[in-house]
């Protein structure tokens, strides 16, 4: 009896363990690894949803053994794909979380590879500052990697400097290209080298330093024409525009033409939604305006306006200036259509129509001027009394009691006496001056780089580039209403006079602020002045 409950005990624990064998399959990292594998095999193909399906279950295999620096690597991964297939938020999530894992671990190797994945989205988000802090962290991080001096570390200053440009910190991006010149050297690493000839050519190019441009533009181009490079569509694109764009603000405008429409040549349908190639349709536009072949003009800029119907409104001021040439040579036309006098039945009716259209078309231009003259005009108007109250609101603002910080580190009477210090840099003007930048005031200011930008957003509540270009613009408003000599300068000139190096920087910044172009906002103000004279 006894033998036979041991041979039926013995069975089931056989059994009940045959059953733990089959529901639960020991897992290895070799089957996270061969999952992993063909994730990358379809990101590398393009196919990011489905490489995400086998990063799921690669992550699930590593929770599974809990091999915490697995996770971390395929969280990486997962974040990669979800950002090229454009879900940022679930990029992040992804990121974050390879992050939570790598400050337990200590794996700084991928703590660099998930922020700079971060710096990516946020980039891509346009969370410039965000984007611009983790950055910076990364760059502290990255000598004591495996990554330092390698490909990674000239992709990262690569992104890094990406951000710096869209920020318009350039003399940054100048140290950054040097630095990753050097390793792209040392490490025969072509693309990289491109990538950041380019850029000096980009710097050299908002500087107005073309022939520094050309020099840097034509190195990128050289190693691209003679070298196997991978992906050459980006780098020919860049390369193209700003060669282009040197040539046209020197008024070479047939060879800008020629170095444009290499671009348009080799372009798929595709390749139509890239930000440069809608610009290179408008700088074609804009060359074919300057010698006067309108025709072409015309066609460009439509061309533009096809492929890129969500244009930003600053971008309506070109295309007003070719329309208004436009119309120009549609008058003429009209007169000329008139004066002939076609026997041919078949002529005439083609002439009727052909009048009818530029009419309308004709209409349809003055119409659209007309109506942005009047919105143009209310938001003058509006501007004139927010200047006159501008000195009122000023010396109210200064006798409210300033809000305590809120998660400032230093004391209360420093934070006290870093706002004494800026308040007096801000009634001396240092603002105006060409080198006023957020180092030079932190040292003025006898503090750092970090505090300073701290109390700039909890006193002046923006950051610091914003905070300096309300400065400027609010001198500039005020100076150009009260001071007609000031009025009679050229834009380029008020620009460096307000601490501008260029002028396409300062008519920016003036309409963000405004909702006015500069050269608008002086002829009503003219107009204002000889109405009241009269």
């Amino acid at each position: 009896m006894v033998a036979d409950i041991l041979r039926i005990w013995m069975c089931s624990v056989f059994f009940l363990s045959g059953i733990a064998t089959f529901s639960f399959p020991q897992y290895t990292a070799a089957d996270v690894q061969e999952n992993i594998n063909k994730g990358k095999a379809l990101y590398n193909s393009g196919e990011y949803n489905k490489s995400l399906i086998f990063f799921d279950k690669a992550r699930e295999i590593a929770s599974a053994i809990k091999n915490d620096s697995l996770i971390s690597i395929i969280d990486i991964r997962k974040g990669h794909s979800y950002l090229l297939s454009g879900k940022n938020e679930e990029a992040i999530e992804a990121y974050y979380s390879a992050l939570a894992i790598t400050e337990k671990t200590g794996d700084l190797d991928q703590q660099v590879r998930a922020n700079s994945g971060l710096v990516l989205v946020l980039k891509s988000m346009n969370q410039l500052d965000k984007a611009y802090k983790i950055a910076s962290e990364i760059l502290q991080t990255i000598d004591k990697t495996s990554y330092s001096n390698t490909k990674t570390h000239v992709d990262i200053l690569t992104t890094i400097s990406d951000i710096h440009i869209a920020l318009e910190y350039y003399q940054e991006v100048l140290s950054f290209a040097e630095k990753g010149i050097s390793i792209s050297r040392s490490i025969q690493y072509k693309e990289g080298l491109i990538d950041f000839y380019i850029k000096k050519g980009m710097i050299f190019y908002y500087e107005k330093n073309y022939e520094n441009s050309f020099r840097y533009l034509l190195d990128a181009q050289n190693i691209l024409e003679h070298n196997e490079i991978t992906n050459r569509f980006f780098p020919f694109i860049n390369i193209n525009y700003f060669l282009a764009s040197c040539y046209y603000e020197q008024g070479d405008y047939d060879k800008a033409i020629n170095q444009l429409e290499k671009t348009t040549a080799s372009l798929t349908e595709e390749d139509l939604i890239k930000p440069l190639v809608v610009q290179s349709y408008l700088l074609l536009a804009n060359c074919y305006g300057e010698k006067r072949n309108f025709e072409k003009a015309l066609f460009y800029n439509n061309e533009y306006l096809r492929i890129h119907k969500d244009f930003q409104e600053n971008r309506d001021e070109i295309v007003n200036t070719i329309y208004e040439k436009e119309a120009e040579k549609l008058e003429k036309k009209i007169n000329i259509l008139k004066e002939k006098n076609e026997t041919s039945e078949q002529k005439k009716q083609a002439i009727t129509v052909a009048l009818i259209l530029l009419l309308l078309i004709f209409i349809y231009i003055v119409f659209q001027y007309r109506t942005k003259q009047k919105k143009n005009k209310k938001i003058f108007d509006d501007l004139m009394i927010k200047v006159s109250q501008l000195e009122t609101d000023k010396r109210a603002k200064e006798n409210i009691e300033k809000p305590k910080p809120k998660d400032l580190t230093i004391d209360e009477e420093k934070v006290t006496e870093i706002l004494k210090r800026l308040d007096k840099l801000e009634k001396e003007e240092y603002f105006l001056r060409l080198d006023c930048n957020q180092r030079d005031v932190a040292k003025k200011l006898k503090t750092n780089h970090t505090y300073l930008s701290k109390i700039v957003r909890t006193y002046r509540e923006k950051s610091f580039t914003d905070y300096i270009n309300d400065l400027r613009i609010e001198y500039a408003v005020k100076r150009l209403k009260n001071d007609k000599k000031f009025r009679s300068f050229s834009i380029k000139s008020i620009a460096n006079e307000i601490g501008y190096k260029s002028d396409y920087s300062f008519a920016k910044h003036f309409k963000a602020k405004t909702g006015l172009n500069p050269s608008y906002y002086i002829k009503n103000l003219e107009k204002q002045v000889k109405a009241c004279e009269n």
